[in-house]
């Protein structure tokens, strides 16, 4: 059975990061990648559809150590897909990346301080079996399957066709069709500008409004620091402005939610027209960063709702038609196309069946340690991003952490690290305080977060810095054992069971 001193699940940026930090940081560590599809990239290699771009700058939706060069902040797809295919090839990285691998299961042993992980191969049926010291879980936070489509009364007497976002195929033909996209999130207000160029009209239906602030497309300020200074540093002054003034706007939202939706909703009306029902249309009923602000650039959907190749529509759906979809108010929207944009199916760490010393652990029911590894399960971390911020600025402040953990362990001589609460002050509270539904339908998949730290998520990247790049890996709650002279002892035991480890494997 091959066995690696780490090994990351998945291919897509979190994994790709956590590889490139490995190389950097920790050069003796073997690892491997396991991909469960027949490519890397993930989120950028799977959607394909029309104008899917990222809802961050990539300032800061780019590595940390590898400058965005681009010339537009907000990249599209295939932009983004090639910066990763440069990021492994630069880094040396194909070799150690194995596709169509689905890690299915993973099982501790402390006798052995090493997960065995079972591997279903996509392409050939087969089941393999690696062994490592540490299990990197880099699949990201929804089902790659599957997305999240409600049950929609009348669907099968619909006429035209019905597609998920998440299963875009190149033979989706919207040529002078009429369109309808139900939903108002990131992929809705990405999807209906882009059809617009080509369709006969494009609907977006909302049960609800959503925040849309438009955002120019290209940094100027980051584009003439890239002129006049090297390129690292003018990636790393523009990232921490960029991290920073994100960080204001989302202070400022929270602390007087009031103004800002003002303001939010005032430019809104401005870029639309007195005219336009921006009260219907484009003001939410909950306070900025209660869900998600959808960014547009350069205000292409309200571009294309003024040019009148899109409308919105605000309404309730009572069931689709032959023709199109029936609206609880009773109008009907003529349909050729429908694309439910209406979310993502959330999963945790794909999930991955895991057990420690021959018991089956839930990490769900664990409290979430630091934003990324789970009480009483030892060398396991995951990767989340921010709500509120670029997920690769956590990403990649979890891949430093877990090196930094690594060292450590190497220095002491300790093979495990597993967080334990022993503070019975600390009371649990959600993993995300976010009322967008897809949050809402999966909570109970994740773990829970604890009143303070180590176990508060606080979604703030300056925190974050200190406690993961510069703060004390042995901070009294990572409890490290399970030396090499312990075991000879018969000192170190179980997990589950507190008995002595069974030493035959030694």
């Amino acid at each position: 059975m091959e066995h690696f001193d780490v090994l990351i699940v998945g291919a897509g940026i979190s994994g790709i990061g956590a590889a490139c930090h490995l190389r950097a940081n920790c050069p003796d560590k073997s690892f491997l990648i396991l991909e469960g599809r027949p490519n890397l990239g993930g989120t950028w290699d799977l959607f394909r559809y029309p104008g899917i771009r990222s809802d961050s700058d990539m300032y800061t939706l780019g590595y940390a150590f590898k400058p965005w060069t681009n010339a537009k902040a907000i990249a599209d797809g295939p932009a983004i897909l090639n910066y990763l295919h440069e990021t492994v090839d630069e880094n040396g990285l194909a070799p150690h990346i194995r596709y169509q691998r689905q890690a299915k299961a993973a099982s501790w042993s402390t006798a052995e301080a090493r997960w065995t992980v079972e591997i279903a191969c996509r392409d050939t049926g087969a089941v393999e079996r690696v062994t490592c010291n540490f299990l990197f879980m880099c699949s990201g936070y929804y089902n790659y399957e599957a997305g999240y489509t409600p049950e929609f009364e009348g669907v099968e007497a619909f006429r035209g066709r019905i597609v998920h976002p998440q299963k875009w195929t190149d033979d989706i033909d919207y040529s002078g069709k009429r369109v309808v996209v139900i939903g108002s999130g990131a992929t809705a207000v990405t999807l209906v500008p882009e059809m617009a160029k080509q369709a006969g009209h494009v609907t977006m239906l909302q049960r609800s409004p959503t925040y849309v602030v438009s955002r120019p497309a290209e940094d100027k300020i980051a584009n003439s620091l890239r002129r006049h200074l090297p390129a690292k540093l003018a990636y790393g002054i523009t990232r921490w402005k960029n991290v920073l003034l994100g960080m204001a706007l989302y202070k400022l939202a929270r602390s007087r939610p009031e103004k800002v939706k003002g303001k939010i909703v005032e430019a809104a009306r401005g870029a639309l027209g007195p005219d336009y029902d921006v009260e219907t249309h484009f003001t939410p009923r909950y306070n900025p960063w209660d869900q998600r602000v959808c960014l547009v650039p350069d205000g292409d959907l309200f571009h294309a709702i003024r040019d009148g190749q899109a409308s919105v529509v605000t309404d309730r759906i009572a069931r689709f038609t032959e023709n199109g979809i029936l609206l609880e108010s009773g109008k009907e929207l003529p349909a050729d196309l429908v694309v439910t944009a209406t979310g993502l199916s959330l999963q945790l760490m794909s999930d991955i069946a895991l057990s420690v010393d021959g018991k089956p652990v839930d990490a769900s029911k664990a409290l979430n340690y630091k934003g990324m590894m789970f009480s009483g399960i030892p060398n396991l971390a995951s990767t989340f991003g921010y709500t509120n911020a670029s997920w690769t600025l956590k990403a990649d402040l979890t891949a430093l952490y877990v090196c930094r953990l690594l060292q450590h362990m190497d220095r002491s001589g300790w093979r495990q690290c597993t967080p334990m609460l022993d503070d019975p002050s600390v009371t649990e509270e959600p993993f995300l305080d976010f009322t967008s539904g897809y949050v809402q339908r999966a909570l109970e998949k994740f773990p829970r977060q604890g009143s303070k730290k180590p176990w508060k998520l606080y979604q703030n990247y300056v925190l974050d810095v200190f406690a993961l790049k510069w703060g004390k890996v042995d901070d009294g709650t990572m409890v490290f054992s399970n030396r090499d002279a312990d075991v000879r002892k018969g000192a170190v035991r179980t997990l589950s069971t507190g008995e002595p480890v069974n030493l035959v494997a030694q």
